[in-house]
């Protein structure tokens, strides 16, 4: 049999509510069987997990490992791989009918760029969809200046791993992943091809993101074990990426670009939960204005003067319990009311929209 067009790398762990959605959605994607071959990495789930994945042999090749986390799956996993495309899903997620045609429509029209991503559909468990997540245009990413990592680092959630494809000669660049990434171990790859040839964005949802009670970055305050691992592994990426990044020649200043709103969210993360005070939660915010908007109205920074003021008057939690409120009930409007502040990156870059039965249907037509 010819060489596959494209490899499918489904990772998975301890998914035996969803690995078999998962590996469906695949399996019936329309796309032709013969030009793609499916992997699932195992990372030593302890349920049901592999008697289920067993039942698509030998349409499925299956690898099973000892747990080690997302990066040693991938790094047990990619070098096996066939194909000079390679598209990831996790266990928990599954694709629209049309993702993989997709992508190669994509990847043959630009063929300089290194990955693929798109737009996603947000489900809540096993609730039916109810929004999602798409860039209002097809785009291009890259890290070739400060301006391009800034739009970079507001697109990136497009491609997370169940939206990511790449070329296989990237990932041979890119080489073996920290083991210290037992989750996101996507993201040094998603950087990395950034800086390696640029990323189209696609203007669909073509797959669908499942939040629930087991996705390795949930954060449970009374999982307190788990919460620090989580806070390791963010800062670990942080300083990692900037180091890896320098080896293809992007600068620390684009490369701290692109990581500010994961900075900026670790941060306040670590404030909520505790760790740090007010003063941490003042210089986090005036750092997160600075970072997102220029020249700003002197009635704007009248305002930005009363949220800093909150910061130091309120306990951390409580401040951003209130920034949570005021984001649920829509008070930014009221923010023109005192001035305005130019956006560094377009604000409707990509945009949440409720979904309809029409968008539902034409994801299996």
């Amino acid at each position: 049999m010819a060489e596959p067009l494209i490899s499918v790398l489904i990772d998975t762990y301890n998914h035996e509510r969803y690995i078999e959605q998962a590996i469906v959605s695949v399996l019936e994607q329309d796309f032709p069987p013969g030009e793609m071959e499916i992997v699932v990495v195992d990372d030593g789930s302890s349920d049901a997990t592999p008697s289920i994945v067993e039942k698509f042999l030998p349409r499925v090749r299956y690898i099973r490992k000892q747990n080690g986390g997302q990066a040693s799956a991938f790094n047990l996993a990619i070098p096996q791989l066939c194909a000079p495309i390679v598209a990831f899903l996790d266990g928990d997620d599954w694709w629209a009918k049309r993702k993989l045609s997709a992508v190669a429509e994509a990847f043959e029209a630009n063929h300089r760029i290194a990955a693929v991503g798109h737009g996603f559909f947000e489900v809540r468990d096993t609730e039916p969809p109810r929004e999602m997540i798409v860039s209002v245009k097809n785009r291009q990413l890259d890290l070739s200046s400060l301006d391009s990592a800034r739009v970079a680092d507001a697109g990136i959630t497009l491609l997370g791993t169940s939206r990511l494809s790449i070329r296989r000669k990237i990932l041979n660049q890119i080489g073996v992943l920290p083991e210290e990434l037992v989750f996101c171990a996507d993201l040094p790859i998603i950087a990395c091809a950034l800086a390696l040839g640029g990323a189209v964005i696609l203007d669909r949802p073509l797959c669908y993101y499942r939040i629930h009670p087991g996705n390795m970055c949930a954060h449970d305050r009374a999982d307190l074990a788990r919460l620090r691992r989580n806070f390791d592994v963010t800062e670990f990426f942080l300083k990692y990426i900037p180091e890896k990044l320098a080896e293809f020649g992007i600068s620390r200043e684009v490369s701290g670009t692109l990581l500010a709103t994961m900075k900026f969210e670790l941060e306040r993360s670590k404030a909520q939960f505790g760790i740090g005070g007010r003063r941490e939660v003042l210089r986090t915010e005036l750092q997160r204005f600075h970072s997102y908007y220029q020249r700003p109205s002197l009635g704007y920074k009248l305002f930005e003067a009363l949220v800093c003021a909150c910061a130091l008057i309120l306990p951390p939690r409580n401040f951003y319990q209130l920034l949570h409120w005021y984001g649920r009930n829509n008070f930014a409007r009221l923010r023109s009311t005192f001035g305005k502040a130019e956006p560094k990156v377009p604000p409707a870059f990509f945009q949440r929209l409720p979904v309809s039965p029409s968008d539902l249907q034409s994801d299996r037509t």
